[in-house]
C-alpha cells in the first residue's frame, strides 16, 4: 500500500507541474498574442492553437489533480449530517462513483480518439490526437485518484496561501 501510496503522490506532483507549466506557457502565448496583434499588427497563427492545447491540459488535468487533492467543490449539506461511520461509507461511495466517471470519460475519450484519427489541426497541422488524447489521459488519472482515495488515507491537504 505504500508504494501505491508513493507512486500516486508521485504521479500528482507530477501532474501538478505540467499544470503549472501549461497555465505559464497559457498565459505567455496570449500576452505574446496581444502585444502582436495591438502593437504590430501581425498575430502568428501558431500561437492561438498552441495556447489551446495548454488550456485543454490546464482543464482535464485540473479535474483529475482535484480527485486526488479533494478541492473541487462539493454540497456536504446531507453528507455532513451522517453519522461518522455513515459518512466514512458515504464517502467510498461517492469514490467509487468518480472513479467510474474518469473511466467512463477514458473509454469515451478513447472512441473520440478513434473517430478523429488523422485529422490534423488547421494552422500547425499537428495530429489532432495530440488534443484529443487528453480526455483519456484525464480519465485515467481520475480513475487511478479516485480509487486511491478509496483504498488509501485521503492526502494531506495542499496548504493554501492566505490573502
Amino acid at each position: 500500500m505504500r508504494a501505491i501510496g508513493a507512486g500516486l503522490a508521485g504521479l500528482a506532483a507530477l501532474l501538478r507541474w505540467s499544470l503549472v507549466l501549461a497555465a505559464a506557457v497559457m498565459l505567455s502565448l496570449i500576452f505574446l498574442q496581444v502585444v502582436m496583434r495591438y502593437v504590430f499588427a501581425l498575430v502568428p497563427p501558431w500561437t492561438e492553437e498552441v495556447a489551446l492545447l495548454a488550456f485543454s491540459w490546464a482543464t482535464m488535468g485540473g479535474l483529475a489533480l482535484g480527485v486526488r487533492e479533494g478541492f473541487h467543490v462539493r454540497l456536504t449539506i446531507l453528507s455532513d449530517r451522517f453519522p461518522p461511520r455513515f459518512a466514512a461509507i458515504w464517502e467510498v461511495g461517492v469514490n467509487v462513483v468518480t472513479a467510474a466517471l474518469g473511466a467512463f470519460l477514458a473509454w469515451s475519450g478513447m472512441r473520440f480518439l478513434e473517430f478523429t484519427e488523422g485529422s490534423t489541426s488547421a494552422a500547425m497541422e499537428y495530429p489532432i490526437e495530440i488534443l484529443n488524447g487528453m480526455a483519456p489521459i484525464a480519465g485515467m488519472l481520475v480513475c487511478l485518484f479516485a480509487l486511491g482515495r478509496v483504498i488509501l488515507p485521503a492526502p494531506a491537504p495542499v496548504e493554501m496561501a492566505e490573502a
